[in-house]
């Protein structure tokens, strides 16, 4: 088998986990990681590697074009949009870590066949990948929804500088995704950075406004796209199961991340880079014909 070569533009936390993974994926190879500094930590660990490196940001993806088949995005929205002038120029598929939302927005769980073919695929954010599977579930089983409210808390020194610098991008990327995907009229989504030590694991809690719900057909629902989300997030769990009070329904998941670049509490890491990861190694299974 053929593994789909991938290059990774962005050093920080996200993109530095990702390498990881793809390291250990039988689909993937990174090819190239691409900065800003070569004495960054997130360098430093691709040069542990072994991984070829550049420091010339989008350059690097364009002088080394003929070798990449794939390439990650894991900068900020506003670099993203920049960058993907180039890529589509180049004829390259990116996989978009940002909230930029250029592309078909994705969740594996959800629509992971349906993408296969876009150029421009965009992983939403990482409370997207938590809690849209689950508004998901309520727009499959529910009728009349009025509104869905979704709140992520991730561990402060989890969240790197593109994600605190892409917090309006964040609300509205997870909002837009919620409703495409729960089919809801109206969508609020908040994200907290905990600064309590030890640090906190990702939780993300879902409210629906529904009237009159149907929980035993949201149950198995929710049972159907937990067993989805963690074929590629083993550490994503349900918290408490859906409850109706007060007119909404509630649902509170978890995600632990596997520890492979911030330690197990940064679950906001690997639910939005398991996916991604999910992604592309199904690009590369549909490139070698592989069911």
């Amino acid at each position: 088998m053929k593994k789909i070569r991938v290059a990774i533009i962005g050093s920080g936390n996200i993109g530095t986990d990702l390498l990881i993974k793809v390291q250990r994926s039988e689909y993937l190879t990174c090819v190239l990681f691409v900065g800003r500094n070569l004495s960054s930590p997130g360098m430093a660990k691709a040069i542990n590697l072994g991984v070829k490196v550049s420091d010339e940001s989008i350059d690097g993806i364009v002088k080394n074009a003929d070798v990449i088949d794939l390439v990650f995005d894991a900068t900020s929205a506003k670099d993203a949009k920049y960058h993907w002038e180039i890529i589509e120029k180049l004829g390259k598929t990116v996989i978009d870590m940002t909230p930029a939302k250029l592309g078909a927005l994705c969740i594996p769980a959800v629509n992971l066949e349906d993408i296969i073919k876009e150029r421009n695929i965009n992983m939403i954010t990482c409370g997207g990948q938590a809690s849209i599977p689950m508004a998901y579930a309520i727009g499959k089983s529910q009728k009349n929804i009025e509104y869905i409210e979704v709140v992520s808390s991730i561990a402060s020194r989890s969240a790197g500088p593109a994600t605190r610098l892409n917090l309006d991008e964040y609300v509205d990327t997870t909002e837009q995704g919620i409703k495409l995907f729960a089919k809801v009229p109206n969508a609020k989504a908040i994200l907290n950075l905990n600064p309590a030590e030890p640090c906190i694991d990702m939780q993300t809690t879902i409210f629906a406004l529904v009237e009159n719900p149907d929980m035993e057909k949201l149950e198995i629902e929710i049972n159907k796209i937990l067993v989805k989300i963690q074929s590629y997030v083993p550490g994503y769990s349900l918290l408490v199961p859906p409850m109706y009070e007060n007119g909404r329904i509630v649902i509170m998941v978890k995600a632990q991340g596997l520890g492979d670049y911030l330690p197990k509490y940064a679950g906001n890491l690997d639910i939005i880079n398991c996916a991604a990861i999910a992604v592309a190694e199904n690009f590369s299974k549909v490139h070698n014909n592989i069911n």
